[in-house]
């Protein structure tokens, strides 16, 4: 399952996040952090909503695919759909067991 972390540095709900989605290990987890200060149109868009935390999903399909986990972007190219699922932010109360399971739940059907 492959993760963008949206964080910045010296974001404790950022670190407390990405602490939490390292200890998972029963889901394969491909986690890549993006620090918003690096790019402006990441941090126009982010400054306010950090963490943010998007599912990359790799499909051969054409049809657009719908989610209440919010908007999904997409990229077409050589028979592969790229979407972007965004998940909604977890509590930072939340246990690691609470966000495996949440993260459980996307893989069995990422439109619930």
């Amino acid at each position: 399952m492959q993760l963008i972390l949206y964080s910045k540095p010296g974001c404790h709900l950022c670190e407390g996040l990405q602490e939490k989605l390292e200890q998972i290990h029963s889901i394969p987890l491909e986690l890549e952090i993006r620090d918003i200060t690096t790019q402006d149109d990441w941090f126009q868009q982010y400054q306010y909503e950090i963490p943010v935390l998007f599912w990359v999903s790799q499909a051969e399909e054409t049809e657009s695919k719908e989610s209440t986990f919010g908007t999904s972007h997409n990229s077409v190219g050589d028979a592969t759909r790229t979407t972007f699922f965004l998940i909604p932010r977890p509590s930072p109360r939340a246990s690691i067991a609470q966000l495996e399971q949440m993260l459980q739940k996307l893989l069995v059907d990422p439109a619930q």
